[in-house]
């Protein structure tokens, strides 16, 4: 998604949508190393780690156990080391509540994973070309 191939970390507990997520990414050619935890609670392991690199982007599926989504969101954006982190929201909720928390707790965009893996693959195209394009401080 970057020039300079810093991870990208998936949070996801489905391990098919995890799967199609890296073949998605593979399939448009995106080089960098991909980071996969099942839920909040693992992914802000990570990300407060000692050894972490801070991803370029996190791709974050709502409905997990352990730790939500949205409980993720709640933490991460409170705490000065990651609230800067760009999050997109990549999830099969399309409820109105979701979207509007997400955005109020500071995500840098919302989409619904389609179940046809031709549009899906489009998703993540979008994603990748505003994640190239966008410059972060």
């Amino acid at each position: 998604m970057k020039v300079t191939n810093k991870p990208i970390l998936l949070v996801e507990d489905d391990q098919v949508d995890a799967m199609t997520v890296r073949r998605a990414l593979r399939d448009l050619h995106v080089t960098n190393p991909v980071v996969h935890v099942e839920n909040g609670d693992a992914a802000l392991g990570y990300l407060r780690g000692p050894n972490r690199e801070q991803p370029c982007i996190t791709l974050l599926d709502l409905n997990m156990p352990v730790m939500s989504g949205i409980e993720f969101l709640q933490v991460a954006k409170r705490d000065d080391d990651l609230k800067c982190m760009p999050v997109v929201v990549l999830t099969t909720s399309e409820e109105q509540q979701d979207k509007v928390e997400s955005f109020h707790l500071g995500v840098a965009g919302y989409m619904t994973k389609p179940v046809d893996y031709h549009q899906f693959v489009e998703v993540m195209r979008s994603i990748n070309t505003y994640w190239t394009l966008s410059e972060m401080p």
